[in-house]
């Protein structure tokens, strides 16, 4: 299903896996103006990929924690480093990618993994340096403060425009953790690049950004506001849109259930102070991962849209701001593919492109 926050418009069904929700019960998609073409393919399940600024890419293996370089100008694809200690256990594994905002001059690429250390789970942040094509020395610049979940791990990483480090841990399968401010899971954090704790952060002497959060494969910048949105995943019910608001609570926490009263979506955003509720929310879930934004991407009809993917049903949305940029105005899906999506960013060539199980792909106009 599918509502706006603030409308309560009626619930509406999912329809099979190629639909997407709709008030009348049919799949809602849109022309077929919108395809993709392979970037690279063959791939071991790239869960998390960047673009260095001379369109090399540097892809993540979730399972082996390889970190690898594409670059598209001569099909070249050598071994980075390797993570080690990685747990693969659920959700777990080498989950997201990050390059220095001033990389190439400072070498670094940060890597978000799971690992087991000295007899504990911890979901880490390593910054690793670019020696010419090679990673070395790697530095852990920020460990979880709670036992990683086998499931909740969050994972995805960016720099903003602030050149400060962004950051989702999910709740570790412990919906307490969402509205616990003495711990870093189920919230957005925001650190320096060598993991410190900005003074501006809305928590003085912490890193927590927002909080009750569940568990989320996806957030991105607006490129021309700044603004932050996000794509969060629920339980059996309400998987979100959300725009990010400095010091905010989204409202996961223990009352979280899918039934009603409250009426949804509520129901699963009611813990803590003035719970921030999704501007749109889908039941059936569909499983929202990554996001990226069309600012030049060259697809008709989308310039100033972002998109993110579907992982249940293996579809890409398509989702309209107002004028403002504040508002989410409209959402459909426009492609439908062949595997589920993982991750989603934006190209040094401005285009929109995503990984799947096995490979990086560009969304095209068709």
């Amino acid at each position: 299903m599918r509502s706006r926050a603030g409308l309560m418009a009626a619930m509406i069904a999912l329809v099979g896996a190629a639909g997407a929700p709709s008030a009348a019960g049919r799949p809602v998609t849109a022309p077929g103006t919108i395809g993709a073409v392979p970037v690279v393919t063959g791939l071991n399940f790239p869960a998390a990929f960047t673009f260095a600024p001379d369109g090399r890419i540097f892809y993540g293996e979730r399972l082996t924690g390889k970190i690898r370089i594409y670059d598209p100008s001569n099909g070249s694809n050598t071994l980075f480093f390797t993570i080690s200690h990685l747990s693969t256990d659920g959700e777990q594994g080498l989950l997201g990618l990050a390059l220095h905002p001033r990389y190439p001059a400072r070498p670094l690429v940060y890597a978000y993994a799971t690992r087991g250390i000295q007899g504990s789970l911890k979901d880490q942040i390593i910054a690793v340096r670019d020696a010419g094509g090679t990673g070395s020395n790697p530095k852990v610049v920020w460990s979880s403060d709670t036992t990683a979940g086998t499931y909740h791990d969050g994972g995805r990483i960016l720099f903003g425009r602030d050149r400060r480090l962004y950051a989702i841990q999910g709740e570790a399968h412990d919906s307490s953790n969402a509205q616990d401010l003495s711990n870093d899971a189920g919230k957005i954090l925001r650190m320096t690049d060598s993991g410190g704790i900005p003074p501006d952060n809305p928590i003085p002497g912490s890193r927590i950004w927002v909080y009750g959060i569940r568990n989320s494969f996806g957030f991105n910048f607006d490129p021309l506001t700044g603004n932050l949105w996000e794509t969060e995943n629920g339980p059996e019910c309400n998987d979100e849109l959300n725009s990010i608001t400095k010091g905010a609570n989204y409202g996961w926490g223990p009352s979280e259930t899918c039934s009603t009263p409250p009426p949804p979506p509520q129901n699963t955003n009611q813990d803590g102070p003035a719970p921030v509720l999704p501007q749109v929310w889908f039941t059936p879930t569909i499983a929202p991962v990554g996001m990226a934004f069309c600012i030049g991407c060259g697809i008709t009809g989308s310039e100033g849209d972002f998109f993110f993917g579907a992982y249940n049903t293996s579809d890409i949305w398509q989702v309209t701001l107002s004028a403002d940029r504040t508002t989410i105005t409209g959402e459909v899906v426009v492609y439908a593919h062949s595997n589920p999506p993982l991750s989603m960013e934006r190209g040094p060539d401005s285009g929109v492109y995503f990984s799947d199980i096995s490979g990086i792909w560009k969304l095209v106009q068709s």
